[in-house]
């Protein structure tokens, strides 16, 4: 294969690590071998990623449960074709970490993933229908648990493999089965309504 993702943009599927050696793309996945070019995250997304990151960060790291990750971390889905999927948020139980170092993907999916919706994915047909079908693709690779969350109204939607999904507004309070005894309050997720 010619270097990675030039042979990938030509049609030729890449791997793991290709894009693991091909350093700063920006914004991307690998989906079935294909590389998936994603625009920068808005203010408001970044802003309420970091709030579900930290409120999860302290509930874990307080209690040891493992390990919270942000910023578009790269998780190994699957192989021979690749997929590797960004988590906006996602939590990864202590034993299902790997001993030392980890410098690439983690392999395998994440106990929790969290997604900020985009304004287009709520607005957009097209990016509708892929949205859903991450989340499928989570369930599917083992995900225990996928949040998505909606800046726009205030919502949040808990998908899980075993009991469907469930819309849930800013006064509801539900208890996560990722993270047995975290209850979570939404409004405490989005920054104060102006």
């Amino acid at each position: 294969m010619a270097s990675g993702f030039a042979a990938a943009s030509a049609g030729e599927m890449a791997t793991a690590e290709d894009l693991l050696a091909a350093g700063d793309l920006g914004r991307c996945e690998l989906v079935r071998g294909m590389l998936v070019m994603m625009s920068p995250a808005g203010f408001e997304h970044g802003v309420i990623t970091q709030r579900i990151a930290a409120f999860l960060h302290a509930y874990v790291a307080g209690r040891r449960l493992g390990v919270v990750t942000a910023a578009e971390t790269g998780f190994l889905l699957a192989r021979a074709p690749d997929t590797v999927r960004a988590a906006d948020v996602a939590f990864v139980t202590e034993s299902r970490l790997p001993r030392g170092r980890t410098v690439g993907f983690f392999e395998g999916a994440p106990d929790l993933t969290v997604e900020v919706l985009s304004p287009s994915e709520l607005r957009d047909d097209a990016a509708r229908t892929r949205a859903t079908l991450e989340v499928a693709g989570w369930l599917a690779a083992g995900c225990l648990e996928v949040w998505s969350v909606d800046p726009g109204s205030r919502t949040m939607t808990v998908h899980t493999a075993s009991r469907g999904s469930r819309l849930f507004n800013e006064a509801e309070t539900f208890v996560s089965a990722a993270m047995p005894g975290m209850a979570v309050t939404i409004a405490e997720l989005f920054p104060p309504a102006s």
